[in-house]
């Protein structure tokens, strides 16, 4: 569908990467998936600035899969900026991590993360949980933005 909105993928790793966007095509997730590599590429996209000077801010992704360990800007300031501005305050945010320290799963729900998840070391459950995540966030989910667009 010409119409859908993208996934914004914030991953650092070349292999988690590969793995994700596999398993979203395996889950038949058919929306673009736009991937940025650190944080501060992450929120260069959501706010149109720097290396994405100029990008329709208003095009804001459906949701967006947030690894925790990034360079340069960690995926906890990433959600405290997305959390802090107006225009990203309700995106949906599943954290998407390797982390297992009990500190990073509080902060993230504390600064607002709508989900977290440990990737499984498993292909086949990661595979379904990428599935899973698709079908939630993409297909059931009602977004404060889906319910301003109804015409009722």
């Amino acid at each position: 569908m010409p119409n859908e909105r993208a996934i914004l993928l914030v991953e650092d790793n070349p292999d988690d990467e590969a793995l994700t966007l596999h398993a979203l095509s395996r889950g038949g997730i058919t929306h673009p998936v736009v991937v940025v590599h650190d944080g501060v590429e992450a929120t260069d996209y959501l706010f149109g600035t720097g290396i994405h000077a100029g990008r329709r801010t208003e095009d804001l992704p459906a949701v967006v899969l947030l690894d925790l360990k990034l360079p340069r800007v960690d995926g906890l300031e990433v959600l405290r900026r997305i959390r802090a501005d107006a225009r990203t305050a309700l995106l949906p945010v599943v954290i998407l991590t390797t982390s297992r320290e009990s500190l990073d799963l509080r902060q993230a729900y504390s600064l607002g993360a709508n989900s977290y998840i440990r990737k499984p070391v498993d292909f086949e459950r990661f595979e379904r949980a990428i599935a899973l995540i698709g079908a939630y966030w993409l297909d059931l989910n009602e977004t404060a933005e889906t319910v301003s667009r109804s015409p009722y």
